[in-house]
């Protein structure tokens, strides 16, 4: 055989070695191509299987779905928005409102507490003007029953043991009864049977001043406070200075009373202020356990207590003249001391008594009245 021909049956060769290797390779990339559809295929059904393909129905109620949830949401980031602003606008409020609120209760409290001590304060002067209006009833009361108790002449219900009649140098009887061997006069032997303090009656006609006076040498000022029968009473009664002798009539004999409101005691004695008055009621009736006297004012002014230390005019502090130049002095300062002038005067020998009250000129304030013995 010819080289050429081994050489054509080569190339025949060659060609179709290279179609065979052409074909067995288009077989293997189909063969390939079909497993991964079949691979692709398994996939989608695998998804398929683990989560639903929307449908174009499905999508757009998804849709309406995410859009009604987009808007809850929104509402409720709304809601939840507002309700922190809310809260916040609360706490801000009660911030702003705590110091009035504060405010307001205190001043609720206050008011309270004003109201109460004010309703406090008007029961407590409700109860004492009735204790104290009580209390002078009280006493006009008493002072009526106490005159009652006087023995007049044609009383003869009343007998004692023993009896005694004195004949003045004017030739005026008076009857004397011995009390506890105490000479009293027969007309206030009840009064003094009663109460053995009591030394006399004090009588200002067309006044108030009406009353029993009262003496204690132990203590002064123990009827201060107290009515005839020794019970409290704001009125007191009226009583004689200790210094002042009323057996054997010192050159002065002081009565202090009270200046009540109510128009009790001493309080019409404040009426001599005035020249009228004075010049209407210029006598003083005092009768006392051992005999009657009357009185003319002589003299009514304002003064004071003063200090220990004071070397000035005191009228509580004359009760006996040493000579007759004290008397007049002190006669002569209470004058001077009057608004008005008063004609009649007094002299060594004669008899005064002073009556003596408070009055609210200064914080010691006094008003007094001098009258002497006429009869």
């Amino acid at each position: 055989m010819k080289e050429n021909d081994k050489n054509e049956i080569s190339d025949k060769g060659m060609d179709e070695l290279e179609i065979d290797k052409i074909l067995e390779e288009a077989e293997r990339l189909t063969s390939k191509k079909k497993s991964d559809s079949i691979d692709l295929k398994s996939e989608k059904k695998s998804d398929s299987k683990g989560k639903e393909v929307p449908d174009k129905k499905s999508g757009k109620s998804d849709k309406k779905s995410d859009k009604v949830t987009d808007k809850a949401d929104k509402n409720d980031e709304k809601k939840t928005s507002d309700s922190s602003g809310n809260r916040a606008d609360k706490q801000k409020k009660s911030v702003e409102k705590s110091p009035k609120s504060k405010k307001k209760k205190l001043y609720k409290v206050l008011y309270i507490v004003a109201m109460t001590i004010l309703i406090s304060i008007f029961v407590g002067c409700s109860i004492y003007l009735i204790v104290y209006f009580w209390q002078a009833k009280k006493i006009d009361k008493k002072v009526d029953e106490l005159k009652d108790m006087m023995v007049v002449e044609e009383d003869d219900d009343y007998e004692i043991a023993e009896e005694e009649t004195v004949v003045d140098e004017t030739g005026k009887k008076t009857e004397y009864v011995y009390i506890n061997g105490t000479k009293v006069q027969r007309k206030f032997a009840r009064i003094y049977e009663k109460n053995n303090d009591f030394i006399g009656w004090l009588t200002i006609s067309g006044t108030e001043i009406d009353y029993p006076v009262m003496f204690t040498l132990e203590d002064e000022e123990y009827y201060l406070h107290r009515d005839f029968e020794k019970n409290y009473n704001g009125n007191g009664t009226l009583f004689i200075d200790t210094a002042s002798d009323v057996e054997k009539p010192s050159d002065n004999m002081i009565i202090y009373g009270h200046n009540m409101k109510n128009g009790k005691m001493f309080h019409d004695i404040l009426k001599y202020e005035d020249e009228d008055f004075y010049k209407s009621h210029k006598n003083i009736k005092f009768d006392t356990i051992y005999g009657d006297g009357t009185y003319e004012v002589i003299a009514a002014f304002r003064t004071e207590i003063y200090d220990k230390d004071y070397t000035g005019f005191k009228y509580y502090a004359f009760f006996n003249a040493d000579t007759p130049e004290d008397f007049t002095t002190f006669v002569k300062e209470c004058q001077e001391r009057t608004p008005y002038t008063v004609s009649t005067s007094a002299s060594f020998g004669d008899k005064l008594i002073t009556l003596s009250t408070c009055a609210y000129h200064s914080d010691e304030g006094r008003f007094v009245v001098v009258a002497k013995k006429v009869e």
